[in-house]
């Protein structure tokens, strides 16, 4: 015998009406018509074989079988909204979108966290595009302004650097910097004039290299290509191995900032949290 397929929504009508006695307010919380709900009522009333509800000019009252399986069916209904939501937590990659200047400062701690938590995986995606923001992602760094429901994970602060043999001796003063080609994050000098105005000096740029994110300017330093401007928490590890130095004290705020954008709680993934919170240890 071909066993007959369950009538979920009409069930589903069913509990929403027999807690409001009320075909109006039942239509509302299920966004149909009321004919709609009239329509489903009926039809598990069919389905069953007897009447759920008598109706009377003042509203609905329910009759002694739909008393009897009311309290059954929410309990199955119940269970049922349980086994899917815990299955619907099972654990899947956190999508992350970042941009690639932030890579030499992201890599070394998503690897980091990934030991400490090996069951939260997390799928980076990078981006050249500092315009658009979570898309369809759980959380993203975004560069520049700072973002109103963001969470500031660091400012850019801007200071020159070079790998540690390229000049011998090391350099003192901005001037031993002049026979060396000037390595530049963007198409145009402007974070180098900002570093240098903000010292006082004028110093001619002859020798020039651009690059399309600080990254790459970064990489070029480190080979001996030249001497870069770059961010002092993005190079914070290459100092500590001595890839690079930072000759000079002074450094200078862009006014940039790298910020931490996530989704509204109720439907972060398992594990955001818990990256939220790593990552904006800086």
């Amino acid at each position: 015998m071909t066993q007959r397929a369950l009538p979920l929504n009409a069930i589903h009508a069913f509990l929403v009406t027999a807690k409001h006695l009320n075909l109006t307010h039942a239509a509302q919380e299920l966004c149909i018509t009321q004919g709609a709900v009239s329509r489903k009522i009926s039809a598990l009333e069919n389905w069953l074989g007897f009447a759920l509800f008598d109706r009377h000019a003042r509203g609905l009252w329910l009759t002694p079988q739909g008393a009897d399986l009311l309290p059954e069916l929410n309990h199955a209904f119940e269970r049922m909204n349980t086994t899917l939501e815990n299955a619907s937590r099972r654990p899947r990659a956190i999508r992350l979108r970042a941009p690639t200047c932030a890579m030499r400062w992201l890599v070394p701690k998503l690897v980091a966290f990934e030991q400490r938590y090996p069951d939260i995986q997390v799928a980076l995606t990078t981006t050249l595009d500092h315009g658009t923001q979570l898309e369809n992602y759980d959380a993203a760094i975004v560069y520049g302004a700072p973002q109103e429901r963001g969470t500031t994970l660091f400012a850019e602060a801007l200071t020159p650097v070079l790998a540690s043999d390229l000049l011998t001796p090391q350099p003192q003063t901005v001037d031993d910097l002049t026979g060396l080609t000037f390595l530049h994050p963007t198409a145009d000098n402007s974070d180098w004039r900002l570093w240098l105005d903000a010292q006082q000096i004028r110093l001619p740029l002859a020798r020039n290299q651009h690059f399309a994110t600080m990254d790459l300017a970064i990489s070029a330093a480190i080979q001996g290509f030249g001497v870069t401007i770059a961010d002092v928490t993005l190079i914070q590890s290459d100092l500590a191995s001595r890839r690079l130095i930072a000759p000079f004290a002074a450094s200078v705020n862009t006014g940039a900032v790298y910020s931490w954008l996530q989704r509204e709680e109720k439907t972060m993934p398992t594990g955001l949290a818990a990256l939220a919170a790593w990552l904006c240890q800086v």
